[in-house]
């Protein structure tokens, strides 16, 4: 796992911001992970940033919490956070990796409409997350494939967001990038 010290520090944030139920210290976790995954596009880091943002939406949405299944979704997830941090802490990164597979799974677990609630979070967080990373440069079939979203639907959130107009998600002209690539080699 890249970056092992950085995922260890924001999981033990995590578990915090969770007892305090604190959407935004939440997203602003999931975001500091999402800088690291798009420089070296790592599947462990998109992986955490996706869980960690779904966690604060799921926490953002106090109707959740009322739902049947609730008290056992949160206790599962927090011993899932506790054996990350305890992994991660031993080096042990394919246990780490389990773990965060198991985070995933445990909505298999649910019943009734919090587990389709929760299942619809996990999606548009990878939507999210594949627009962030395509934010930063990364062309939009390889994000597609990293977060496991179709292209049609990374275009279709991004066209929304504008996120294509951003200009690090465009390209200078021809003879703007042949002077760019000219400098360089000078």
């Amino acid at each position: 796992m890249k970056e092992r010290e950085h995922v260890l520090k924001l999981f033990k944030e995590t578990r915090n911001a969770l007892e305090k139920s604190d959407v935004l210290k939440l997203k602003e976790l999931s975001n500091q992970t999402i800088h690291a995954s798009s420089i070296d596009q790592d599947s462990d880091n998109i992986a955490v940033a996706v869980i960690l943002y779904s966690l604060s939406k799921i926490i953002g949405r106090k109707d959740y919490q009322k739902q049947k299944n609730w008290k056992e979704f949160y206790k599962i997830e927090i011993g899932l956070i506790d054996k990350i941090i305890r992994a991660l802490g031993k080096s042990n990164d394919a246990e780490a990796r389990r773990d965060l597979t198991l985070m995933r799974k445990a909505i298999g677990k649910l019943s009734g409409k919090l587990k389709l609630y929760i299942q619809d979070v996990f999606r548009r967080a990878q939507i999210n997350k594949a627009s962030r990373i395509y934010e930063h440069g990364i062309s939009m079939e390889k994000t597609a494939s990293l977060l496991g979203v179709t292209m049609f639907e990374l275009a279709e959130y991004a066209g929304q967001t504008g996120i294509s107009d951003v200009p690090l998600a465009k390209t200078g002209g021809v003879k703007k990038r042949i002077n760019l690539a000219m400098e360089m080699f000078k």
